[in-house]
């Protein structure tokens, strides 16, 4: 499994990890099963956030690392309702509860919302003084957000900004990934495989993601995800609510797709014009 370093936490995250968003739906020994199929396959970078399933997913999250804590790189996020200074810490620490830890590597905000980025940033600087997180980030941020919060926070602060990237979404190579790369923020894809919008194997696009996992001895979403963490500040967090379909996510950690295979898919997936806004879900 690749790893590269995190933004400038310094600290060094498989370029795949786990993602829970709706995984509580799924029968919680067989979610708690795919989760810890995960560790031992070096997915360490596990993402959630007090919004999925209202606290399940961080609870099923908590229950699944129990005693490997120090295996994960733990991710969470607040909610913008949540965001002011005391709201902030409210949430952090019902979210350390859930998840059965006494810090978070990580900590992000979901999205914007009405509370100023100086008072939610305020309340994130506190906790990181006190241990209970030890980085955090932003998420579903454009590149206007980021340029404000770097202008409340100075540089090297914002860890990551987690962004909805797969193959038939690519808006965020316009602008917000050569940003975040010049500004050594770590950019991680949600929903890496679309929402029931993977291309179809009898499709153009599925027919060249077939030959190229042929030749890697791979499958289509495996080099999907391979294609989409090819940058060096990339990372991806499939979900995946069984053993094997983490097992499959994590076989990509090891795919090195070839220039020219990158502009296969890049010509069989082209990203379009630069949108107007940032998409998210």
């Amino acid at each position: 499994m690749q790893e590269r370093p995190f933004g400038g936490t310094g600290r060094q995250v498989p370029i795949i990890g786990q993602g829970t968003w709706n995984l509580e739906l799924a029968p919680r020994p067989q979610a708690i099963a795919a989760l810890q199929r995960g560790l031992d396959l070096g997915l360490r970078h596990i993402d959630t956030a007090e919004m999925y399933g209202d606290g399940d997913a961080e609870a099923l999250v908590g229950e699944a690392i129990d005693g490997r804590r120090d295996e994960v790189f733990l991710v969470s996020k607040v909610v913008p309702s949540n965001a002011s200074k005391r709201g902030v810490r409210s949430a952090c620490e019902r979210s350390l509860k859930l998840l059965r830890t006494d810090r978070l590597d990580c900590y992000l905000l979901h999205w914007r919302g009405s509370y100023p980025l100086e008072e939610t940033f305020a309340a994130f600087e506190d906790l990181q003084r006190e241990g209970k997180i030890l980085s955090f980030g932003v998420s579903n941020f454009d590149v206007d957000d980021l340029e404000e919060a770097i202008d409340v926070l100075g540089p090297g602060r914002i860890a990551c900004n987690q962004v909805l990237y797969h193959l038939k979404e690519r808006a965020i190579e316009h602008a917000v990934i050569p940003w975040c790369e010049e500004n050594q923020i770590a950019v991680v894809a949600y929903s890496p495989f679309g929402q029931d919008a993977f291309p179809s194997p009898d499709s153009a696009g599925g027919r060249v993601l077939a030959a190229i996992a042929d030749a890697h001895g791979a499958t289509a979403r495996q080099v999907a995800l391979a294609f989409l963490t090819r940058s060096n500040d990339v990372f991806a967090i499939p979900k995946a609510s069984t053993a094997d379909h983490t097992q499959a996510n994590a076989g990509a950690g090891d795919i090195m797709l070839s220039d020219d295979e990158i502009i296969q898919i890049d010509k069989a997936f082209p990203r379009g014009a630069k949108p107007r806004g940032l998409p998210m879900l």
